[in-house]
This record gives structure tokens, C-alpha cells and sequence, in this order.
């Protein structure tokens, strides 16, 4: 649950309700889901995080699922439940496969399984990596 309210269109403040309608603009879609209801009670937080994120996750030089993907990789690592959820909801718009979701599953709790090795053992960097 929520430690704040999900706030509906009908309780936005102006700036806040601008922003949803940018929200709806870019994806195309009604839907405006609960993290940005979420940080529609600061409407400046919820404007620069929704500017961010369409700059971050904009066409660039790495395709738009593997954004996803990283994103989800990255969820996944920092154990955020709905990032996880949303991303992979995102991901599966733009295509991945099951079996890609598998093996980024693998590759994560691989790349997790061996990050606490090296740290645990504290293995030194080798000079080649530098």
C-alpha cells in the first residue's frame, strides 16, 4: 500500500494535471499509472522526473528494449517490485520474448551471484581491467 494517496485527475493540482496530459500525449494512452499518481502530490517532482525520463528513455544509439531491459535489470538489482512490473509490462509492448525475459532474469542473478563473490572474497582488480 501506498504511504500517500494515488491521486485521481479530479484532485491534481494545474501543473500536475499538465503533466498527465503530456503523459497521455507521449504514450498515446489514457492510462496514467500509480507511480505518477504517486508523485502528482509535488507537481515540480513529478514534472522533472517525467522530463527525465522521456529524455532518458527517448530513441538514442541503444534501441528502445534494450532501455527496457536495463531498466528491469536495474529494478531488479535495487528489489523495486513495481519497476520490475511496469518495465517488463513496457518490454513486452515493444516485443521482448519470453525467452529474452529468461535470460535477463539469468544474466541478472548471475552478474548478482558473482558481484557478492568478488565483494565478499574482495577480490583485487586485475591490472588489465584498469
Amino acid at each position: 500500500m501506498s504511504i500517500v494517496k494515488l491521486l485521481q485527475d479530479h484532485e491534481l493540482e494545474p501543473e500536475a494535471a499538465a503533466v498527465f496530459a503530456d503523459i497521455r500525449a507521449v504514450r498515446k494512452t489514457d492510462f496514467v499509472n500509480n507511480f505518477w499518481r504517486a508523485l502528482a502530490h509535488d507537481p515540480a517532482l513529478l514534472k522533472r522526473t517525467w522530463e527525465s525520463i522521456k529524455q532518458v528513455m527517448a530513441p538514442g544509439t541503444i534501441d528502445p528494449l534494450t532501455k527496457e531491459m536495463i531498466y528491469i535489470a536495474v529494478s531488479a538489482a535495487q528489489s523495486c517490485e513495481y519497476c520490475v512490473r511496469s518495465h517488463t509490462a513496457a518490454a513486452r509492448a515493444k516485443g521482448i520474448t519470453d525467452q529474452q525475459l529468461m535470460e535477463l532474469v539469468s544474466v541478472v542473478g548471475m552478474a548478482a551471484e558473482t558481484n557478492r563473490l568478488a565483494l565478499a572474497l574482495q577480490v583485487p582488480v586485475d591490472e588489465a581491467f584498469k
